[in-house]
């Protein structure tokens, strides 16, 4: 038999019975009045604040975790956003130029100019699909690779050094909460079903964000990982290979 969320007398304007069909009915209730009286501590404040924190902790990432190790490693023979594409092309099976000016922002004739100084500079491979000759494929070399291994190590060490006054259970903490902040932030992007790049050059299989955020399925990295075209493209060591024919 169910129970009346009114009490036993069934009145639903008594204040008992308004009191339990408050709580019966009710964890969205609480969750929206818990909701709307958290958002009337959010002051103007503590939004500049917090805004400025993030922006300041993602720079210094950026300038100390990741410029300045890509100087120490390569010097001024690769940008951010050249990793970057380095990166992409690491963590996919099959990346276009066209997927390259999606992950940097920019646009093809853009991503192609960034994607021809890597080839010059060895760091990249561009081979025809057979499917069609006017898209072009990329890959990493041995060249590359050991630069992104050689980097990562770097970085690794970097953080080991610059979080070595923090607990690991302080880091993990700090981490699950970056994701689930950038998450309630992602969910109020207006076009929801855009495919997620937010992770840049720190893909992770497990990813928090991609759960907390509810983009399962749109990860550019995961999307990418099964569409291995066929390629039609000589040996890196032969004359025909573009490698050799650009240097």
């Amino acid at each position: 038999m169910l129970r009346s969320p009114c009490g036993r007398d069934g009145d639903c304007n008594s204040p008992a019975g308004q009191w339990l069909q408050y709580w019966s009915g009710s964890s969205r209730s609480r969750k929206v009045i818990q909701t709307a009286d958290m958002k009337s501590q959010i002051t103007p404040e503590l939004t500049h604040d917090f805004l400025s924190s993030a922006r300041v902790f993602a720079k210094a990432v950026r300038d100390v975790c990741e410029a300045a190790v890509l100087r120490e490693v390569v010097g001024d023979k690769l940008t951010i956003s050249q990793l970057k594409l380095l990166y992409l092309v690491a963590q996919t099976d099959s990346v276009t130029i066209g997927d390259a000016a999606t992950f940097l922002g920019v646009s093809n004739p853009a991503a192609s100019k960034t994607v021809d100084k890597l080839v010059r500079r060895r760091f990249l491979r561009r081979c025809d699909i057979q499917e069609d000759r006017r898209t072009s494929q990329l890959s990493l070399t041995e060249v590359s690779r050991r630069l992104l291994e050689t980097y990562e190590a770097a970085r690794n060490q970097k953080a080991a050094e610059v979080f070595a006054h923090y607990s690991p259970e302080d880091l993990q903490h700090a981490s699950e909460l970056l994701d689930s902040l950038a998450a309630g932030i992602a969910r109020q992007d207006s076009d929801q079903q855009k495919v997620c790049m937010q992770c840049e050059i720190y893909y992770r299989p497990d990813c928090r964000f991609r759960k907390f955020a509810e983009r399962e399925g749109r990860c550019f990295y995961r999307l990418h990982k099964s569409n291995t075209q066929e390629l039609s493209c000589p040996p890196a060591d032969s004359p025909d290979h573009p490698i050799n024919k650009e240097a």
